[in-house]
């Protein structure tokens, strides 16, 4: 990516991984990468920022999830909403009017198995289907918002799910199931940062917009993951039990990364797209 790039979340996880990526690929900052400070719900403050800065792609990995979960937006909902709604908005609001191109990093758990839709079945959410999980206030804001989104052609809405990456944060995946004591074994689609954040930056580069099931193919459950986590440390099986506590959850099989169908040249008219 040869223009500026304003990234929005760089105090988060997957914000500081995108720092460090596009550093990596000699992205200088103050030169072509900038961060932003602005609060993404307060509108004029953030036009004014874009229009300083000039981004010819934002970034945007900002929101709130919750801690020490997701149990937290249901006690504050008025502060999710500004941040995962208003704020989202507003941003790829004022891209669209400036021309400038905004990858939202989104979310997957907005689903749930149904009849259409069954654990076991193979069958997978695609990008055309719409969210049918609401039971938790994160999940149903995320789901409306989405919505709201598709109708900017310049934002690109990339579902993350169960981000796992290869560093020890407590956003992990990994590092966050093996300190429960209690865990739900149902199989999910997983996405794994290491693999698929360079193709963030590749979707965004070609300007790609719409929304992506940013997973990895398949799925894996919880036990089993423990099971692979519990032989590479000590080589022995683990031992689990089903978990309780968070109010409400969303376990399902979402398609795989569309990307992939692009870089495998399955799918023609984003192969096209991804043509220099």
């Amino acid at each position: 990516m040869s223009d500026k790039i304003l990234i929005f979340g760089k105090n988060g996880w997957i914000g500081g991984k995108l720092i460090a990526l596009l550093q990596e690929q000699g992205k200088e900052m103050g030169k072509d990468l900038f961060l932003a400070e602005t609060r993404m719900q307060n509108r004029e403050s953030l036009a004014a920022e874009l229009d300083k800065i000039k981004p010819t792609h934002v970034l945007n990995a900002a929101g709130v999830t919750g801690r020490p979960n997701v149990d937290w937006c249901e006690d504050n909902k008025a502060a999710t909403v500004r941040a995962n709604v208003i704020g989202t908005l507003n941003l790829s609001d004022l891209c669209e009017e400036r021309g400038i191109h905004c990858t939202v990093f989104a979310t997957g758990c907005i689903f749930e198995y149904d009849d259409e839709h069954k654990l076991g079945s193979g069958v997978g959410f695609t990008e055309e289907d719409s969210a049918n999980f609401d039971a938790s206030w994160y999940s149903k804001t995320k789901g409306m918002v989405e919505q709201m989104l598709k109708v900017y052609s310049s934002t690109l809405i990339l579902r993350v799910r169960m981000p796992i990456s290869d560093d020890l944060s407590p956003r992990n995946f990994i590092t966050k199931i093996v300190k429960y004591d209690r865990v739900v074994n149902v199989p999910n689609s997983m996405t794994v940062l290491y693999e698929l954040l360079p193709a963030s930056i590749t979707m965004a580069e070609k300007k790609l917009s719409g929304v992506y099931n940013f997973c990895n193919p398949g799925v894996i459950s919880h036990n089993e993951m423990l099971d692979l986590y519990k032989k590479v440390r000590t080589g022995q099986e683990s031992k689990h039990e089903q978990r309780d506590g968070i109010r409400a959850f969303t376990m399902h099989f979402l398609r795989y990364f569309s990307a992939e169908r692009c870089y495998a040249g399955a799918h023609n008219e984003c192969n096209e797209r991804f043509q220099p």
